[in-house]
């Protein structure tokens, strides 16, 4: 599994896809959260401003990464 590395203390939903590379625009993004094809930590989310913590996991069709924290 892919991990991205945040300073703060969460990233948001939309910016982790695209900061993971999973998607390639925040437009995208914020389709396919709207269309429930995002899951987190094993369950559809729909909120594209959803705050992700440290170890929060995110799958979007065969792409998956676990968020950790470097602060």
């Amino acid at each position: 599994m892919n991990e991205i590395k945040i300073k703060d203390d969460f990233i948001k939903l939309d910016a982790a896809l695209k900061f993971s590379g999973a998607i390639g625009t925040g437009g995208q993004a914020k389709m396919v959260i709207q269309d429930g094809l995002v899951l987190v930590n094993g369950e559809v989310c729909t909120m594209r401003g959803k705050k992700l913590r440290n170890g929060d996991t995110v799958k979007f069709e065969n792409f998956e990464f676990v968020v950790k924290n470097e602060g």
